[in-house]
């Protein structure tokens, strides 16, 4: 994004409509979530995302998205030391694993984007950490969304909260803006550096709708992509977890738009 990047606010009908994206999205974890466990491959989850999106008549957001090779499904499964982007496949998920699942759908030409990890089975103790601060650190940004004025702040404070836990915040890949596209300005760092602050930082106001997406390493920060163009994998061999949620500020204050359904809501038939 570039300093006079444009940011675009949605209004109320517009998020409603975002709204019914992100339930599908929310449909889909749900579904996936259910198949995590020893013995699964991360292929089989992927495909069974891709039949609900038919089924709701949703179209998927990363499959065939330009590359070197063009990303080729509906889900970016990472396991363990995957940070992002990882590819499903014939890979068996084994007790002790965790597996982040991104997924994102356009339902009538509007966007909703979301990341969650899981443990299978039984995983360590750091593991078990690594995952509630990434959790936690998402429901920090949502949470301040609704107190601060710019995201320099709430950025700020991501960081310090999973440096304050032991862990890492990956820096090579931020959120973004979402709405007829699934990437928008402004970018959405999880982190807050003086360039940020100076050049890109963007302000909290009704209409506004991004997707928050911190990835949070056990050990160093830095990453590397393999060999099959898109998978990117921690430089030392230590997990990495993603959660993610699209997320619209309103009148009444930040609404996630990938959480489960409320009373009277349903996902999109």
């Amino acid at each position: 994004m570039g300093v006079l990047a444009v940011v675009n606010l949605r209004s109320p009908r517009e998020i409603a409509l975002m709204r019914r994206a992100g339930l599908v999205v929310w449909g889909a974890h749900e579904i996936a979530a259910a198949m995590v466990r020893p013995g699964v491959s991360t292929g089989e989850i992927d495909a069974a995302v891709e039949a609900f999106f038919v089924q709701r008549g949703a179209v998927p957001l990363f499959k065939g998205v330009p590359g070197k090779v063009p990303f080729p499904a509906v889900c970016c499964i990472s396991v363990n030391d995957e940070v992002v982007h990882g590819i499903p496949g014939p890979r068996i998920l084994v007790e002790g694993d965790i597996v982040s699942i991104d997924t994102g759908c356009s339902l009538a030409g509007w966007c909703g984007d979301s990341a969650r990890t899981h443990p299978v089975g039984t995983v360590s103790s750091g593991a078990r950490g690594l995952l509630d601060c990434t959790s936690g650190v998402l429901e920090l940004a949502i949470e301040l969304m609704g107190k601060r004025n710019r995201w320099s702040d709430v950025a700020t404070e991501m960081a310090t909260y999973v440096r304050d836990r032991g862990f890492s915040v990956v820096e090579n890949f931020v959120g973004h803006g979402i709405g007829k596209k699934m990437h928008e300005d402004p970018q959405v760092p999880n982190f807050c550096s003086p360039s940020f602050r100076r050049n890109y930082d963007f302000e909290l106001e009704t209409g506004l709708v991004i997707a928050v997406e911190p990835m949070v390493n056990m050990g160093s920060k830095k990453v590397r992509a393999l060999a099959d163009h898109w998978t990117q994998s921690t430089v030392d061999g230590q997990p990495s977890a993603h959660f993610e949620h699209t997320i619209a500020i309103t009148s009444q204050g930040p609404e996630v738009l990938t959480r489960a359904p409320s009373d009277g809501e349903s996902v999109p038939a």
